[in-house]
C-alpha cells in the first residue's frame, strides 16, 4: 500500500463528508491506496484553519489555486459550490490530477459539457451517493439479472421538507437555478433512474415555485417539480422532486415494476428494499421486506451483523473506495463526469418542457 495527498475544496457539509470518508476508507475497505488528508480549502483563511484543525488535514489555505498547484496534492475532491466546479475541474485536469466532483457536475450546461471534456483520459467520478447504499446496489442487480422481467413501468422521487414552512427566510438556497430542487435534489433521483432502467429518451415536465415571497427576499428558483419520462428501453416512468413535501426528510425513494415482479425502495428505511415475485405460490405472495447484510454489496466491510444497517456516511465511504480504486487503476469508475452531465440534460430538458408545456427529447438543447 502507498499514501496518496488527498486535498478537498470545500470543508462544509459535504466537505467535512469526504474528509472523514478519507480517513475512513483504508480501515474499512483496505485499499491499496491509503489517503493522506494534504490540504484543504475553504473562502477565508480562518475557515480553512478551522477546518484543517478539526478534521486532521496537514495544511489549509484561502486560495483552491494553491491546493491545485501544491505537488504534495495528488488527487482532488470538489465539495464547493457549483459555481466554482468547472474552473476547479479544468485546473486539476491541467495539471493530471485525478478529480471527484460532487453533484451537480457544472452549475449550467455548458459547464458541464466543458468539464466533460477536460476529463477526457484522466481519472473522473461524480458524487451520487445514494445509489451506492447496498440495498439499492442490490435492487440493480435484481433488475439487471432479470429477477423481475422486463422493467415496465419506474416511478421515483426525491422530497424533503427544509422549506416547506413559508415563514423560513429565503436564503443561497432560494436563489439561482442550480441551488432549486431541479438543481439540488432532482439529480439524485434521475441518476437513480438512469443506474436502474437506463437512457431517458423524452419527457414532459412541469416546475413550479410554491412560496414565491419568504421573509427578507423573492425565491428565484423552484420549490418542486414533476416529470413523465419515456425511458430509451421502452419503460415509462415519472418522478417528483420536492423541498416543500411535509415531513419527508429523505424522500430518496423507487418503485420498479417488471414483467416478473417488482421493487420499492425508501431512503428513509435505507437498510431494506421490498421484492415482489410474481411467480411465488398463493399463499406468500406479497412484497417481501429483505433487510440487507453481509450478503449484500458493500455491507460486510462496515457490519458482520444482518440488519444492523449502514448510514449516510457509509455510502461516502463507498464512493471514496471507488475512487480510490479508479485511481490505482488508471481508469475512471462509474459514475463519470459523462454519467454526470447525462443527469444535468435530463434537468435541462425537465426545464425546457416546462417552459414549452411539451413533450421534448433528451438532449435537444
Amino acid at each position: 500500500m502507498r499514501e496518496i495527498g488527498i486535498g478537498i475544496v470545500g470543508g462544509g457539509y459535504m466537505g467535512k463528508a469526504h474528509a472523514v470518508a478519507m480517513s475512513a476508507v483504508g480501515a474499512v475497505f483496505d485499499t491499496a491506496l491509503r489517503p493522506r488528508l494534504e490540504m484543504v480549502a475553504a473562502s477565508s483563511d480562518a475557515s480553512a484553519e478551522r477546518y484543517r484543525a478539526a478534521f486532521g488535514f496537514a495544511r489549509g489555505t484561502a486560495d483552491w489555486r494553491a491546493l491545485v498547484a501544491d505537488p504534495k496534492v495528488e488527487a482532488i475532491v470538489i465539495a464547493s459550490p457549483q459555481s466554482t466546479h468547472r474552473a476547479i475541474a479544468e485546473a486539476a485536469f491541467a495539471r493530471g490530477l485525478p478529480v471527484f466532483c460532487e453533484k451537480p457536475l457544472g452549475a449550467t450546461l455548458d459547464d458541464s459539457r466543458a468539464m466533460t471534456r477536460a476529463a477526457r483520459g484522466h481519472v473522473n467520478m461524480v458524487g451520487f451517493n445514494y445509489i451506492r447504499t447496498p440495498a439499492s446496489q442490490f435492487a440493480r442487480q435484481l433488475i439487471a439479472d432479470g429477477t423481475i422481467g422486463d422493467v415496465t413501468w419506474f416511478r421515483g422521487e426525491h422530497t424533503e421538507d427544509f422549506l416547506a414552512d413559508p415563514r423560513s427566510p429565503a436564503n443561497w438556497r432560494t436563489e439561482g437555478d442550480a441551488n432549486g430542487t431541479m438543481g439540488d435534489l432532482a439529480p439524485h433521483m434521475i441518476n437513480a433512474a438512469l443506474a436502474l432502467i437506463g437512457p431517458v429518451a423524452s419527457l414532459i415536465a412541469e416546475v413550479e415555485t410554491v412560496h414565491a415571497d419568504r421573509p427578507g427576499g423573492t425565491v428565484t428558483n423552484d420549490d418542486h417539480a414533476q416529470m413523465m419520462c419515456r425511458f430509451a428501453n421502452g419503460a415509462m416512468g415519472q418522478m417528483y422532486f420536492s423541498r416543500v413535501s411535509h415531513g419527508r426528510k429523505m424522500g430518496y425513494a423507487y418503485e420498479v415494476t417488471g414483467t416478473k415482479g417488482a421493487i420499492r425502495f425508501d431512503q428513509e428505511d435505507q437498510n431494506a428494499i421490498w421484492l415482489y415475485l410474481a411467480d411465488d405460490p398463493e399463499p406468500v405472495r406479497g412484497f417481501r421486506k429483505i433487510l440487507t447484510g453481509p450478503a449484500h454489496p458493500d455491507y460486510a466491510p462496515f457490519c458482520q451483523g444482518p440488519g444492523h444497517g449502514t448510514g449516510y456516511q457509509d455510502q461516502i465511504i463507498i464512493e471514496a473506495r471507488d475512487f480510490l480504486r479508479a485511481v490505482e487503476t488508471g481508469t475512471p469508475v462509474w459514475p463519470t463526469f459523462a454519467d454526470g452531465l447525462a443527469v444535468q440534460e435530463i434537468v435541462v430538458a425537465a426545464l425546457a418542457s416546462s417552459r414549452a408545456k411539451a413533450w421534448v427529447d433528451v438532449g435537444a438543447a
